[in-house]
C-alpha cells in the first residue's frame, strides 16, 4: 500500500495550472445547446403519442440528461468565473 505525501518534492509544480479559459468556453458555449436541448426533447416527449418511437419516456430521460449538463455548465462556468475574479491567495508550505 502506498502512501501519497503533501510535501513537494521540488519535481512538481508548487502552483499547478488548469486550462481554464478553454473550461470556461466550453461552458459559455455548450450551456444555451444543452438548454435547447432539454426544451425540444421535453416538448417531443409531450407531444409524442402512445405508440410513438423513441417513447415519452426515453425523450424525458434525454431531456433531464440534458438539463443535468446545463446545470453542470453553468455551475462551472461560475465557478471559474470567480476564480478568475478572486484568485487564490497563495500558500506557504509548512
Amino acid at each position: 500500500m502506498s502512501t501519497t505525501s503533501k510535501r513537494h518534492t521540488g519535481t512538481e509544480p508548487v502552483r499547478a495550472r488548469t486550462a481554464g479559459r478553454l473550461r470556461l468556453l466550453l461552458s459559455l458555449l455548450f450551456a444555451p445547446v444543452f438548454l435547447v436541448g432539454a426544451g425540444l426533447l421535453a416538448w417531443w416527449a409531450a407531444e409524442s403519442g402512445s405508440g410513438d418511437a423513441p417513447g415519452r419516456t426515453v425523450l424525458a430521460v434525454l431531456a433531464g440528461v440534458c438539463a443535468l449538463l446545463f446545470l453542470v455548465a453553468v455551475t462551472d462556468a461560475a465557478v471559474l468565473g470567480r476564480r478568475a475574479r478572486h484568485p487564490a491567495r497563495r500558500t506557504t508550505d509548512r
